[in-house]
């Protein structure tokens, strides 16, 4: 009897990517592998950290290793699967967070600049989400928003300052309802390039990404794209070449407060993605150029900070109302414009 021939198969090289690198820290005792990173990783069973690592997707120092394999301090450990990494992956980190309140249902958290709120491409760790899994179990997600648990809003990375997160399912829903109905009230503080010539006023005009940079936002005024944004502002110090500007969101779209203020001819001091990163106002003399730059190296990132933050408690539907202060880059940056228009 004549045998059927073997099925030959193209040989190809399986790529593997990386979902998790953590660098285990100088305190740490020893453990076994698998018992460490189902600690570690959110929604990680025992069993499904032992196939990872029996079917060498789990690298220690580099090298494929064993279940039974005992971490050390100073390991560089790296989980590596066939799929490309998910937004829903969220690994647990022992990240230092500034709580200003916290109850049953809520917290409030001041995040400092260079912070990313939650994972995503190109940070899929050291954002305050990562943090937030590590601190506190079983947050609430909302539908569609998977990856984000406890999230009902965000700010960007380089601004700094208060945000309030849900730890119930009940909190997350009506906190939520609270931003869709423009209810919640959020004051920013924006050290913007030149003074306004009015000392107040409202912005009303659409925000959308830009045709020409999808990373930009730009504003719409006819509301032929974008969604529909308000911002509130009032200036509370003119400095003559940058001043310090109050905004109030009615509306919450990305980079609003940062779009608009462009718009108005006046963007955040160092922005680099809306122009202020450049001198927009002032003289060209070496010396006051030399100022700004100084005051760049100080503050490397836009001048904007979430100031405070009023809602109604989910539960017992009391007013609260939260306020943080300015950071310290952010304050000595305005100090020294304080100190700079006396002596000029």
């Amino acid at each position: 009897m004549n045998s059927q021939p073997e099925e030959e198969f193209d040989e190809e090289e399986l790529e593997l990517y990386e979902h998790h690198k953590i660098h285990v820290d100088k305190g740490q005792t020893l453990m076994r592998i698998d018992k460490f990173l189902t600690e570690k990783v959110a929604n990680a069973t025992r069993n499904k950290v032992q196939q990872a690592i029996d079917s060498g997707g789990v690298l220690v120092n580099g090298k494929a290793t064993k279940s039974n394999y005992k971490i050390k301090p100073f390991d560089e450990i790296k989980v590596m699967l066939t799929k490309p990494p998910r937004e829903t992956e969220v690994l647990a980190e022992d990240i230092p967070l500034d709580i200003v309140y916290e109850d049953s249902e809520l917290l409030v958290v001041n995040k400092p600049a260079g912070m990313v709120v939650h994972p995503a491409h190109g940070n899929w760790s050291g954002t305050l989400v990562n943090g937030l899994v590590y601190h506190f179990q079983h947050l609430p997600e909302m539908a569609g928003n998977e990856g984000r648990p406890g999230l009902v809003h965000r700010i960007d990375k380089d601004t700094s300052g208060l945000l309030v997160i849900a730890k119930s399912e009940d909190a997350m829903t009506k906190l939520a309802a609270q931003f869709y109905h423009h209810t919640i009230e959020r004051t920013y503080y924006a050290l913007v390039w030149g003074e306004p010539e009015e000392d107040e006023g409202t912005i009303t005009g659409h925000v959308g990404r830009s045709a020409k940079d999808r990373k930009v936002m730009d504003v719409y005024p006819d509301g032929s794209y974008g969604k529909h944004a308000v911002t509130h502002w009032k200036v509370l110090k003119r400095l003559r070449y940058v001043s310090l500007i109050q905004c109030n969101l009615e509306t919450g779209r990305t980079h609003q407060i940062r779009a608009h203020m462009r718009f108005l001819g006046h963007p955040l001091f160092n922005d680099s993605m809306y122009g202020g990163d450049k001198i927009r106002k002032g003289t060209q003399f070496s010396k006051y150029k030399t100022f700004v730059q100084n005051c760049f190296d100080l503050m490397p990132r836009q001048g904007l900070h979430a100031k405070s933050l009023g809602f109604i408690h989910p539960k017992t539907q009391n007013n609260l109302f939260f306020e943080s202060e300015l950071p310290k880059d952010f304050q000595s940056v305005l100090d020294k414009w304080e100190g700079y228009v006396q002596i000029d």
